[in-house]
């Protein structure tokens, strides 16, 4: 396992290097650019499509198997996970306050990322075996790049297939394992056992069940983890001015010591920033199109304007009243991960704060290994077809229980090399076909037909 652990840790330092923070930031910021800052523009737009799209007019609803709304909800099941938790402390434990900042930068151009990555995702879809809609880098990459870059397709199912074991499966249990074992006292075994039976339970009921629990479970628990955040806010109102100019001070200065923080430089505030800003919002990982490309709908852009909405709630929001929670209350104490958002929570609320976190996490972290899932059985699906999806569920359903009782550390590890792995033919795709996604977006706002994949034919 040592050697495993120090083999893994050379190849982190080299994929989320540098150059891997230029490639996201970068391609971001190309998108968000080329579009004229029309995520940012549209947000409005966004949200009202969405609140139109949970019911599905009948002529789309044979164009994907769930609503518009219920694709955004199970994206976010993905997402708002524990990442917003114990993430976001992570960051501000290894990077200081300024890595707050470096967060919300990744999520402003990110906005643009994951808008293009639906609206590629919805253009370029298909229809399996199955009679289901499928989509997603793999085949926007293969359907709009063109054979010659299949390898590149294939390379991204491979890691997004893996990645969903890390990012989506493994961390998830692993923390509400150490979290409710911390707080009730429960055995991780205990823990893991009976997530893997609930998940279970609606895993293997595909992405319409998945879906229809998302849908549900998701709007609710980050509406309850808002509203607790923003209680914890008030109580702590006088400190939020100073949190805030920590924030935007340190992005640029480096912080010393304070307590048992034990500082960090402007490199590992941008590092951390960005690193667990992507693993908390997953823009530019490549998986929230796949649901998207399930999604009910003729027009790729305008899922494109509701897909962009995951990052904005999952980092411009959710993200900030974990991290401003954590500045005006315990940052300093020397905890890291989701016992430090809890002792947060816990100073403001006596006696309560720590439930609503191991709450908050729990259920987080049961809707992302339900989400992600389904990314990985469609990745797995793209390179060895339909039949294989129900052993892929299987593995899926049992690596739960082993999560929980791995070293917490190992897992971290995997999820953030996979997660950069699969960011990479995803990048190098959203720069490739960026001239469609500009095309696209121009026609729609013109008022032309725009279509999705499977129409592509008729047109």
């Amino acid at each position: 396992m040592e050697t495993l652990t120090n083999i893994l840790t050379s190849i982190e330092s080299v994929v989320w290097g540098p150059l891997m923070l230029l490639l996201l930031l970068g391609v971001g910021l190309y998108l968000q650019l080329g579009l004229k800052l029309l995520p940012i523009r549209k947000l409005g737009m966004g949200f009202k499509l969405l609140w139109g799209g949970r019911t599905t007019p009948a002529d789309d609803r044979k164009d994907g198997e769930v609503s518009p709304f219920n694709a955004l909800m199970t994206s976010l099941s993905a997402t708002i996970g524990t990442g917003n938790i114990a993430g976001v402390a992570t960051a501000i434990f290894l990077g200081g306050p300024g890595a707050v900042f470096w967060m919300w930068i990744t999520a402003l151009v990110g906005m643009a990322t994951k808008f293009a990555e639906a609206v590629l995702a919805v253009r370029y879809r298909e229809v399996d075996e199955a009679g289901d809609h499928v989509g997603g880098p793999m085949y926007y990459i293969r359907n709009g790049l063109g054979k010659k870059w299949g390898w590149l397709g294939m390379a991204f199912a491979l890691f997004g297939a893996v990645a969903a074991f890390g990012i989506g499966n493994t961390v998830q249990s692993n923390s509400v394992a150490d979290g409710l074992g911390e707080s009730l006292g429960i055995p991780h075994w205990v823990t893991g056992l009976v997530i893997m039976v609930l998940a279970g339970a609606v895993i293997l009921g595909g992405i319409k069940r998945i879906a229809k629990v998302a849908g549900k479970l998701v709007p609710v628990m980050a509406v309850a983890y808002i509203v607790c955040g923003l209680l914890v806010l008030f109580i702590n109102a006088d400190q939020i001015g100073t949190a805030l100019g920590m924030i935007f001070t340190h992005a640029f200065t480096p912080i010393s010591a304070a307590g048992g923080f034990a500082g960090a430089a402007v490199a590992k505030a941008i590092q951390f920033g960005v690193a667990r800003g992507v693993f908390s919002n997953e823009a530019g990982l490549g998986s929230a199109p796949i649901a998207h490309a399930a999604a009910q709908t003729k027009n790729p852009v305008r899922q494109g304007l509701i897909a962009m909405l995951g990052t904005f709630i999952d980092t411009i929001v959710v993200c900030t009243i974990t991290a401003l929670a954590i500045l005006t209350t315990a940052w300093t104490s020397g905890e890291t991960g989701a016992a430090l958002t809890a002792m947060s929570f816990n100073e403001a609320l006596p006696g309560v704060g720590q439930y609503v976190v191991s709450f908050a996490l729990a259920v987080f972290a049961f809707t992302t290994i339900l989400g992600w899932a389904f990314y990985g059985e469609k990745c797995f699906e793209f390179l060895f077809g339909v039949g294989a999806i129900k052993f892929y569920r299987v593995v899926y359903i049992l690596a739960i229980f082993v999560g929980s009782v791995l070293p917490l550390g190992f897992v971290w590890l995997l999820a953030s090399v996979f997660n950069a792995m699969m960011a990479i033919p995803n990048l190098i795709a959203l720069a490739l076909l960026s001239p469609v996604v500009f095309k696209l977006s121009r026609d729609y706002f013109d008022g032309k037909e725009v279509l999705p994949g499977e129409d592509l034919d008729k047109s």
